[in-house]
């Protein structure tokens, strides 16, 4: 079943940055209400027939969008998008044959959680779940990140991370933990056809909860002159990987 997105006051946003507002344009379940351009914004974009959209200079684009915000020029006011629940996700993993999804214990940064929906959509990965709790609602930095994933990849958000796992894994997916302390790499490990690949923040890692409930534990090989990568890196790396002995791609 379907629920409804967390409203911004208003009910729209803004997305910013040319793949982050021409994969909204392309997005027939986003609903657009005005593009705004810079006028010296020459770089040829198909305006859906209707749409409603303005010239302001630089200096009027700026006032109207966050602080520092690095639109490229080009600006676009959407509804958010209609989140997929658990529930869902888990119907789509049993239409499938092999799948991948992602789910994130602790990271919080939207430009984290837009690198990884990009790596995501790249890597033929399903969803990105991630917690309710302290996370960045969709807006302009997340998309600009995840420069267009925003609007391919679904981004689920769960009130109780364990418990999604656990519907998950009752569809057949096995729930594989990202941990630098683990004793085998993930290219050793023979992957499941469905599979649930979980990243802490770099600073604390997965809850207890969370590693208590994976299947697996596994790490990426790194040289011991770095303690840790960026987990978007990671992520990028583990879904390149996953991807690879799946076949997905």
């Amino acid at each position: 079943m379907k629920k409804n997105h967390h409203q911004n006051k208003g009910g729209e946003l803004f997305l910013y940055g040319k793949h982050a507002v021409e994969a909204a344009l392309n997005n027939p379940e986003r609903t657009k209400i005005r593009l705004l351009l810079t006028k010296d914004f020459d770089d040829s974009i198909k305006i859906p027939s209707g749409l409603e959209f303005l010239r302001l200079s630089k200096e009027e684009l700026e006032k109207i969008l966050p602080s520092g915000a690095v639109h490229q020029g080009i600006a676009l006011s959407v509804k958010p998008l209609e989140e997929l629940a658990i529930e869902d996700i888990c119907r789509l993993g049993d239409s499938k044959s092999k799948s991948i999804i992602v789910a994130l214990d602790q990271v919080t940064d939207p430009h984290n959680i837009g690198a990884i929906l990009r790596s995501a959509a790249a890597f033929g990965a399903d969803a990105l779940i991630i917690p309710d709790k302290n996370a960045p609602q969709e807006g302009g930095a997340l998309a600009k990140a995840a420069c267009g994933a925003l609007e391919i990849v679904p981004l689920i958000r769960t009130t109780n991370l364990v418990r999604a796992l656990e519907s998950l894994k009752r569809h057949g997916y096995w729930a594989i933990g990202m941990d630098g302390s683990a004793e085998q790499t993930l290219s050793s490990l023979s992957l499941p056809d469905k599979c649930i690949i979980i990243l802490g923040s770099e600073g604390e890692g997965m809850r207890r909860l969370t590693i208590e409930n994976c299947d697996f534990l596994t790490k990426l090989p790194i040289s011991p002159r770095m303690e840790s990568l960026n987990v978007s890196n990671a992520a990028a790396v583990a879904l390149y990987e996953a991807s690879r002995k799946l076949e997905i791609l």
